[in-house]
């Protein structure tokens, strides 16, 4: 079962993704982008050189999702594999950062994973003044510097993508203790396996 966390900066993925990694056996722990080797090569250029063009941006989070999908995703399909990120995120921020229209972007991503898609989602949520207070207490990356309203607006993409997608999810409040959280999204995957 393939699960991608979703959500904008500083929600806490990647916290419950190591926290799930033992609790679950045989699963599997990727990102979105940088789970292969050549990921790792474009997230490097995604989130330090800044200043690409919009296209060059979109094309190179889809090599990086391309790539991913076939060496990591379709030939552990028999495992749990828990993502941070997938295409939701893919198409959101560039939606709203490059105007790039839905469908196209849709289009594009279904060409990139073969339509491999993830089998649930989880979705974590924040309030403007929560996201404020974390962004501040870090440096950001070349996409964080983009500012509090892009993130917000790109969080309202991802809700709206999750709802017309139709893939089965977990909306997860990211202001919840870690150990809520934590028992929420276990207590969901532990269902979703039976």
């Amino acid at each position: 079962m393939y699960i991608a966390f979703e959500g904008v900066d500083t929600v806490g993925k990647s916290t419950q993704i190591e926290l799930l990694r033992k609790r679950f056996e045989d699963v599997l722990v990727t990102k979105e982008p940088g789970g292969t080797e050549l990921g790792q090569k474009i997230r490097k250029i995604l989130l330090n050189e800044g200043g690409l063009g919009a296209r060059s941006e979109v094309l190179l989070f889809l090599a990086d999702r391309a790539e991913h999908t076939e060496r990591i995703i379709r030939p552990n399909a028999h495992r749990l594999i828990l993502s941070d990120r997938s295409f939701i995120s893919g198409i959101a921020y560039a939606h709203v950062h490059d105007k790039i229209e839905i469908d196209t972007l849709m289009e594009l991503n279904r060409f990139a994973t073969a339509n491999t898609f993830p089998d649930r989602i989880i979705l974590f949520k924040i309030k403007k003044c929560e996201l404020e207070s974390r962004m501040a207490q870090k440096s950001g990356d070349s996409i964080e510097l983009r500012g509090i309203e892009y993130m917000m607006r790109v969080q309202k993409v991802m809700e709206e993508l999750v709802d017309l997608l139709g893939i089965d999810h977990l909306i997860v409040d990211a202001t919840s203790s870690v150990k809520e959280i934590n028992e929420k999204i276990y207590r969901y995957i532990k269902d979703c396996r039976k």
